[in-house]
């Protein structure tokens, strides 16, 4: 959504991006430009709506979030410093009712309470960038599916900006709230994430959102259900059972801060999910490496 220099909105640019509901009817009753997606992912889209924008500042923001009142206003206050390319926000929560919803929700509150007002990283969902910036990078990388933003960030680090962070700064999300959907997505996610470090290397270790013991989970999780035919071998069941109990302690972090924070004997379901979680993006993390391995061998990017 493109937005004039004093905050206020200039142009809201709405992509459909394949819809099959009312949803263009919808939209046709507001003025708002409505810009024909291809289905090539969240990256294509986004490209098509900030090159149909006017405006040097653009918000992004999902079309599953629903702004806060001073959302917008507390980004663009961030950009007031000429060195910021971008300014993004945090998350509320629209499905409190649901224990996953719930779950996802207050791990992300967590992490972004620990993120400085300076980082290496920001979410698409509610973020504001300079669109000469945006233009100097070429936009998204439209190979992502998923991961498009954090990729979108380090060239935009890389080309001497500042990435600002505001926390305050919320639209609320609805969250999944069904199991399947949601570890479906997270091995998309590790798909993705073989590609991304693949590209960016330097950043395989964390970020301002992830760090360490995050990124090595999937790869753990593939250790371990690499090694479980021990688990019929006398001298070696062992393996495999101290590799899954690293990996559900590794889950003991956040689950703390969770209960902690929230005051909730139920956040402690947060152990089991990310334990789960990390297989799936661990399937999709092996998948990503061999495909991206594969178009390599064969001379494609």
């Amino acid at each position: 959504m493109p937005l004039r220099a004093r905050g206020e909105l200039a142009e809201i640019v709405f992509v459909d991006d394949g819809s099959t509901d009312d949803t263009r009817a919808i939209v046709a009753e507001f003025p708002v430009t409505v810009v024909a997606g291809e289905g090539r992912g969240p990256g294509a889209a986004r490209n098509l709506g900030w090159r149909a924008a006017a405006q040097e500042l653009i918000w992004f923001i999902d079309s599953d979030c629903v702004a806060e009142p001073d959302a917008l206003a507390r980004l663009v206050a961030c950009m007031a410093d000429p060195r910021v390319g971008g300014a993004g926000g945090s998350y509320g929560n629209m499905v409190p009712d649901s224990l996953l919803a719930c779950l996802i929700h207050e791990e992300i509150v967590a992490r972004h309470a620990t993120m400085p007002a300076r980082v290496n990283y920001l979410a698409t969902f509610n973020v504001v960038y300079r669109r000469s910036v945006l233009m100097q990078v070429g936009g998204f990388d439209e190979r992502f599916v998923t991961a498009e933003d954090c990729e979108l960030s380090w060239r935009i680090l890389a080309e001497g900006c500042e990435l600002a962070f505001d926390p305050a700064s919320q639209v609320r999300h609805f969250h999944p709230a069904r199991w399947r959907p949601y570890l479906r997505t997270q091995r998309r996610h590790g798909y993705y994430r073989a590609l991304l470090y693949m590209t960016h290397p330097q950043y395989a270790h964390g970020d301002a959102y992830s760090g360490f013991v995050d990124h090595v989970q999937p790869p753990l999780a593939l250790m371990v259900l690499a090694t479980l035919p021990l688990l019929f071998f006398a001298r070696a069941w062992w393996i495999p059972v101290v590799g899954a109990v690293c990996l559900l302690a590794a889950q003991a972090p956040i689950m703390l801060r969770l209960m902690r924070r929230t005051r909730q004997a139920k956040y402690a379901a947060f152990a089991p999910m990310g334990f789960v979680r990390a297989f799936w993006r661990g399937v999709g993390l092996a998948h990503g490496t061999l495909a991206a391995v594969f178009r390599r061998g064969r001379g494609r990017t």
